[in-house]
């Protein structure tokens, strides 16, 4: 085990990139002596900032999804759609939405949907006074085309939908999973409980295997994660409270071109909670500390977690914790192909952790081994011990194994994985070792 790489003494760089993408680049390492910080709680956008100097923004480097690839989603619903013996796809605003028409639009008890066609074509319904707006919202996706449904604030919007769908001759018609209930229960009495089904598979199935498009968003997203994370490694210093710490990784993406950044950081036996959160705690060395983040990448989601020691060595007992935590992500990883079931992921991550003498079950390893992630970053499918979900290329999930033990450490690795035709990939680096994220 190597010493733990100490923060240099003039900004450096290294490259932490896939050179495939074309996103090899220089992570920005700022002194951990070069701009005095302040002493309070709060760091200012210009500490934070003269921390990190050579972090730019990287977000040009991928291209958004376009207009033209939203139809082609819209085109493989209907087929899909049909291949589940559903005739529409009732849609709320939502990622789903954002997936199919790049269409972002709040809710409220008034109900604007997007209805997905099985022969690929659709309609908007719409509130009667928000269709000037809507129209404009739409015509900018590129959407406009799509004709709208009225419904005035004395009908509600269940009879001109239900209306709308027999016009169209939609005879069963599946509510996706991010439908509200009062919409999926009011179309069921105005259009019959008998012609309203569940579109979670083909959901599922249009969402869950990523293009190659996709594939390049998410790993772009996830590397640049991992570079902020190691660059905010380097010039880490005693007495940063862990608040301080999630601002510097906060930060170090959004310099990087991430949006929507969130950050758990964990300082020592804190981290034996898995969704605790900062407490104020001070960083000292030797102590332990684990960092949960990601942020969106036009809004594709990174979702990174590594544990490490601060300028100091492990014990023991966080060593062997370690290194078994480590074990389990890499043998989840090397059973990852398709075909395989989303159960036995998991059950091959619990039981090295079990036959390492961490306990059985969901003792030490408290929560499932990962979840899917897309443009949402907890999505279906999920790695966990119930799902019979066969795997397919193209699937992308989070591979993160952990050990709790309350009052005395908590350890998780966490990674992006792709189900390949013939196995799997992981995006960015391995931690490897416990005395630094990259």
């Amino acid at each position: 085990m190597t010493r733990p790489r100490k923060p240099a003494p003039r900004p450096d760089r290294r490259t932490v990139l896939g050179a495939g993408l074309g996103l090899a680049a220089g992570a920005g390492l700022g002194s951990c002596t070069s701009a005095p910080m302040s002493t309070t709680e709060n760091l200012s956008a210009d500490e934070l900032d003269a921390l990190l100097p050579s972090l730019r923004d990287r977000s040009g480097e991928v291209r958004p999804i376009a207009a033209d690839e939203r139809a082609a989603r819209r085109a493989r619903l209907g087929q899909l759609l049909g291949e589940e013996h559903l005739d529409a796809l009732l849609v709320e605003p939502g990622s789903t939405m954002t997936y199919l028409t790049g269409v972002s639009w709040g809710t409220s008890e008034r109900l604007f949907a997007l209805v997905a066609l099985a022969d690929g074509t659709g309609f908007w319904l719409v509130p009667a006074f928000e269709a000037p707006r809507a129209s404009e919202v739409l015509a900018k996706a590129g959407v406009g085309d799509m004709p709208l449904v009225r419904w005035q604030e004395d009908q509600y919007a269940f009879a001109p939908l239900a209306a709308a769908l027999t016009e169209r001759k939609v005879e069963r018609i599946g509510i996706e999973p991010q439908v509200r209930y009062f919409a999926a229960n009011r179309l069921a009495e105005a259009f019959g409980a008998e012609h309203v089904a569940s579109g979670a598979t083909a959901t599922r199935r249009l969402r869950g295997v990523k293009d190659e498009h996709e594939i390049a968003l998410l790993r772009a997203a996830n590397e640049l994660t991992q570079q902020a994370i190691g660059a905010v490694a380097d010039v880490l210093r005693p007495g940063l409270t862990d608040r301080q710490i999630g601002a510097l990784v906060r930060r170090a993406q959004e310099r990087l071109g991430l949006r929507d950044v969130w950050v758990l950081p964990l300082i020592g036996d804190t981290a034996a909670l898995p969704h605790g959160g900062p407490v104020g705690r001070e960083l000292r060395s030797g102590d332990l500390l684990l960092v949960d983040t990601g942020g969106a990448l036009h809004g594709y989601q990174s979702d990174e977690t590594r544990t490490w020691i601060f300028d100091g060595q492990p014990g023991l007992d966080v060593a062997r914790a370690w290194n078994v935590v480590r074990d389990a992500q890499r043998k989840a990883f090397a059973t990852i192909r398709p075909g395989v079931h989303c159960k036995e992921i998991d059950a091959a991550a619990r039981g090295v952790i079990s036959s390492s003498g961490f306990g059985t079950g969901y003792s030490a390893f408290a929560h499932r081994l990962g979840h899917g992630i897309g443009l949402d970053g907890h999505e279906g499918p999920y790695f966990d011990g119930g799902s019979e979900v066969a795997l397919e290329p193209g699937m992308t999930f989070s591979d993160e194994p952990g050990i709790y033990l309350p009052g005395r450490l908590g350890i998780r690795l966490e990674d992006v994985v792709l189900v390949t035709p013939d196995g799997a990939d992981h995006f960015g680096k391995w931690q490897e070792s416990p005395v630094h994220p990259l």
